[in-house]
């Protein structure tokens, strides 16, 4: 026969029948609903009341789904109630599917309880032993296990839809991003991605660094960048430092060029979706889409695996700059010796030396005239003060735009941490004059608030600095002009490659003509003192008219 739960204290007559509690909900709506903890609370705590049970312990999990045992407090109990002191006789839950909706797992917990000498007993559900009761109890499992994957399906599907209407999810945001309120519609808040202009600036930075360093070392691999970054105090949204994965994965992200994927991995298991599953949300970009993919093509370029660490940081003038006009290839070093003995050094098309002519006919130029025409055609045509004039007027209405913007940027975060002080002054001001006490909920209150306050001051500190504080004047740009002149034509090759790397993107060696490829914002940047890096702007060329 069954046994009641009356029978179950009959038993234990002759002691008082212990008996822990255990809470759960899944998210946070579900906890403001019927079945908050609360509540779950005052309804095992009257059924243990009304049988005269003591209720000695209880387990909360706010927020843990129940469709595995990954949980700490569910853990924590099952643990302490096999312990050999038994500290309890039974487990009471609101329903079962407060303690598992997995029935697999159900039943393997109640077993596993049982040899403890521990029951599982529900509030709303009170069965018994007997095979058809347990039968009963199986067939209310399953019915849990359905209804919970038929949620899941229907919340992933109003997911989907939100995702494909532009909408934010509630994913974490990679760095350089925000999530904004643009519609409420009772409890539900609408919310879209846009750019946080702080870390927009940090973001371009890493961009920047590896591809063309900060003007003294030459591009950075992510070892590299990730010590760049930590040195300078640069730490990632949690606070931790950067390491060569999070570097990695910040430069193969592609949110950068306004490609946020929805949907890629399964929430419960963790591996990977198929492509013809994902969702893709259009955010605001904040990396070009060419500089972007040329990161890339440099990262796999820079792949041990693919090519050797010497051509990246390896003393050759124009080694990684230098490519063939035909196929793209990368001209690389060869070496020639002529009968009396001298040894003759040229750039040589790669891809013509690996695959023969089938893919390009090839084509060599002495190393020393190639450098020595690359640094003269810079020096003459580039680094003069009326041709970098004409090259760097066309940003100042960018760099106004982004001045503009980190400056209400500032302006709100000022407003946040006045408010803040003026709320903390009140509060101190009401507890002096005796109109409220000091008690536990003010304490939180007035860390709350100092805790917003420091927030935007912190965040404050680190804006600030980023607005440009002198435009690029004439005296900048003859001094820059004399250091570029000098710097790119004497001193070590290593030296001389950085200060190139700075301001060219590649060098284009066909039969007739000889293109430099370079940036606006390069050069800017470098005028202006600041690291001599990359930016985002429209390319430039070395003309071949008259007025070159």
């Amino acid at each position: 026969m069954a046994k009641t739960t009356e029978e179950v204290a009959g038993e234990h007559s002759a002691t008082a029948l212990r008996a822990c509690g255990y809470f759960r909900v899944s998210t946070g709506r579900q906890a403001e609903g019927d079945l908050s903890i609360p509540d779950q609370r005052k309804q095992v705590t009257s059924f243990c009341e009304a049988r005269t049970w003591t209720l000695v312990t209880e387990y909360v999990e706010p927020g843990a789904s129940a469709t595995d045992d990954q949980r700490p407090e569910f853990q924590r109990m099952i643990e302490r109630a096999t312990d050999d002191d038994r500290p309890f006789d039974v487990i009471v839950v609101h329903s079962y599917s407060r303690f598992f909706r997995d029935s697999f797992g159900l039943e393997m917990y109640i077993r596993k309880l049982a040899k403890a000498d521990v029951r599982l007993i529900s509030v709303t559900q009170e069965l018994g032993d007997d095979p058809a009761q347990v039968m009963m109890r199986q067939v209310i499992a399953l019915f849990d296990e359905y209804q919970s994957r038929e949620n899941a399906k229907h919340v992933l599907r109003a997911m989907k839809e939100n995702a494909l209407q532009g909408y934010y999810n509630g994913s974490p945001l990679p760095l350089g991003y925000r999530a904004v309120e643009v519609e409420r519609k009772g409890a539900r808040i609408k919310k879209r991605v846009e750019i946080d202009p702080v870390e927009q600036q940090l973001v371009e930075l890493i961009f920047k660094l590896y591809r063309h360093g900060d003007g003294e070392t030459g591009p950075l691999g992510t070892k590299g960048l990730a010590k760049w970054l930590n040195s300078g105090g640069h730490r990632t949204r949690s606070g931790a430092r950067f390491g060569v994965g999070t570097v990695h994965g910040i430069l193969t992200n592609r949110v950068y060029i306004g490609e946020m994927a929805f949907n890629r991995r399964s929430t419960k298991t963790g591996k990977a979706k198929p492509a013809s599953e994902h969702i893709i949300v259009e955010v605001p970009p904040i990396i070009d889409r060419v500089e972007f993919e040329r990161v890339q093509q440099t990262l796999v370029a820079r792949n041990p695996k693919n090519t050797a660490p010497r051509v990246v940081t390896g003393p050759i003038l124009l080694t990684g700059l230098a490519t063939c006009g035909t196929c793209g290839s990368a001209m690389t070093l060869r070496t020639g010796t002529s009968k009396t003995g001298r040894v003759y050094k040229y750039y040589t098309c790669s891809g013509a030396a690996r695959v023969g002519d089938s893919m390009c006919k090839g084509r060599s130029i002495a190393m020393d005239k190639l450098d020595t025409m690359v640094v003269d055609r810079l020096s003459d045509r580039l680094f003069t003060p009326d041709r970098l004039s004409e090259i760097v007027s066309s940003l100042a209405q960018r760099r106004a735009e982004k001045d503009a913007e980190i400056g209400r940027r500032i302006a709100a975060l000022e407003a946040e941490a006045i408010e803040a002080e003026d709320k903390l002054k009140r509060l101190y001001r009401m507890v002096e004059d005796g109109v409220a006490e000091l008690d536990d909920i003010l304490r939180d209150r007035i860390a709350a608030l100092r805790s917003d306050r420091e927030r935007a001051q912190a965040a404050l500190d680190r804006i600030r600095p980023q607005i440009a504080k002198d435009a690029v004047s004439p005296a900048m740009l003859e001094k820059f002009c004399l250091g570029m002149r000098k710097n790119i034509a004497t001193g070590e090759i290593g030296f001389r490659r950085t200060y190139l790397r700075s301001v060219i993107d590649r060098v284009e060696i066909n039969d007739e003509v000889i293109r430099i490829i370079g940036d606006k914002a390069t050069l800017e940047d470098v005028i202006a003192g600041k690291s001599g890096v990359r930016s985002f702007a429209r390319k430039w060329r070395a003309r071949r008219d008259s007025n070159s």
